[in-house]
């Protein structure tokens, strides 16, 4: 006998998904967006995507900042500190956390995230050696449901896009893309910033056949497991 799924369940598998919701910087905390519960006109420093469904491609135009295009605020952070993603439900365990920063080179009204200018700040993948387990990224964000992330201290200052993303892992060959993006304004007094191989474009910062991207991790007896896209650049 063949059962379908009652359509009761069909908003628990969307509300299993989860987005950045909120940020600490400098000790303070600043609102993220609602996906599914919008305020009108919320004085945020997210831009605003519209759901927190999974992206299933590396190369859809959503990869950039989930959809988002704008945000009315940024948030000031000093080279050096922290900014930490909040989020207030993750369920999946397997696959690597990202995060990348965009230079705007200007006004954030004018800062599209588009072209070779995305830089890899942090990162985690697996640890151990067994892919079918917990011990990756998205386990901790699974546990704490935060992510703390140094803006690298020699970085110059000015205007940043800063993008949080899960990559989840647990269907088999079936990447699902969860990105989101802030606006921040990054100052002191540094005159670093990345070139060459540290910089890529989102979306396409690697091909969908990647093997951190099309991945088993249940079959065979994987050991290692390579964060897609560039190096971390720390400045």
């Amino acid at each position: 006998m063949l059962f379908s799924l009652p359509l009761f369940l069909a908003p628990a598998l969307v509300a299993a998904h989860g987005a950045v919701t909120s940020y600490e910087i400098g000790g303070k905390k600043y609102e993220g967006y609602q996906g599914f519960s919008p305020v009108a006109g919320a004085q945020i420093i997210q831009r605003q995507w519209p759901d927190y469904n999974p992206i299933m491609t590396v190369t859809d135009p959503k990869m950039t900042c989930n959809g988002g295009t704008s945000a009315p605020l940024s948030a000031e952070v000093a080279a050096g500190e922290n900014v930490t993603a909040i989020w207030k439900q993750w369920t999946h365990q397997q696959g690597p956390v990202t995060v990348y920063l965009y230079s705007c080179d200007g006004e954030f009204t004018a800062c599209d995230g588009k072209g070779k200018k995305w830089f890899k700040i942090d990162e985690m993948g697996l640890w151990g050696d067994v892919l079918n387990s917990n011990n990756w990224g998205t386990a901790l964000i699974y546990k704490d449901l935060k992510w703390s992330s140094r803006i690298p201290k020699t970085l110059k200052p000015g205007n940043y896009l800063i993008r949080h993303e899960l990559l989840a892992l647990h269907q088999a060959n079936t990447p699902q893309f969860y990105p989101e993006c802030a606006q921040i304004k990054v100052t002191g007094s540094g005159t670093a910033v990345p070139s060459g191989a540290s910089l890529t474009s989102i979306p396409a910062y690697a091909a969908q056949s990647d093997p951190g991207i099309m991945v088993d991790i249940y079959m065979g007896k994987g050991t290692s497991y390579k964060v897609p896209g560039p190096a971390v650049w720390s400045g």
